[in-house]
């Protein structure tokens, strides 16, 4: 059973998604402010994490940050219609997705699904953990696929999911441009996002890689813009 973290200062809303989740089967907790949610999830870990932006004592724009520095888990940001500057900071700060207010509770729910599937299990009690799983070596790139480590130079970048699905799609076809859509779907899942989700998605994420990457080699270069069509990873 997947562990669900909702958090909103709207109680209604609280309720009527915890019931949602809970009705699909889900384990789920709820939060009222960020740094309820933060206490507890330093604690008690979860899979995946829904976060409101605009909140009492913590905001989800702080919560996120902290989390970040210890945490890779997850994170659906959920931010007002017309606040197009609360999406892009929050995927500077590491969020996997966002969602805008009003939203589709279907919609949620299969944003939901779609990342823990993509989101690495923990290995059965009888496999042999030195076992090196499915990897892709690219010069001095390792992405092992099964345990979601990545490697550059051997020193160990901490990825987000869809960080780590978006370089594992551009390093498995090195020399090849992958346009955004094809990003998005590498990242989302093929027609899972809708008109809400731009471009400046994958222009956000595609940054923070390089960015967790240059802090160990600034001279790293190996991800390619090709302008007005997509990105690809250097033969």
């Amino acid at each position: 059973m997947s562990k669900v973290a909702l958090v909103d200062d709207d109680a209604n809303l609280l309720v009527s998604l915890s019931k949602t989740f809970q009705n699909e089967g889900y384990d789920v907790t709820t939060f009222t402010n960020g740094a309820e949610a933060l206490s507890s999830l330093c604690k008690s870990p979860v899979d995946i994490v829904v976060l409101d932006i605009n909140m009492p004592i913590m905001d989800g724009k702080e919560a996120l940050t902290r989390l970040r520095e210890q945490s890779d888990v997850p994170v659906i940001f959920l931010t007002s219609r017309d606040e197009q500057e609360d999406e892009m900071e929050g995927l500077k700060l590491g969020a996997d997705d966002y969602i805008r207010k009003p939203f589709s509770q279907d919609l949620l729910l299969l944003r939901v699904r779609t990342i823990l599937k993509r989101s690495p299990r923990p290995p059965d009690g009888d496999k042999d953990l030195s076992t090196k799983g499915n990897s892709i070596e690219r010069g001095d790139l390792i992405l092992d696929e099964d345990c979601h480590e990545c490697t550059w130079k051997e020193e160990s970048i901490h990825l987000t999911v869809t960080e780590f699905q978006l370089l594992q799609s551009l390093a498995k076809n090195p020399g090849h441009v992958k346009s955004r859509n094809q990003l998005m779907d590498a990242a989302f899942g093929e027609h899972i996002y809708d008109e809400d989700i731009y471009d400046r998605t994958i222009d956000s994420h595609i940054k923070r890689i390089r960015r967790r990457i240059k802090a160990i080699d600034p001279n790293f270069d190996m991800i390619e813009t090709i302008y007005g069509v997509g990105y690809r990873f250097r033969k």
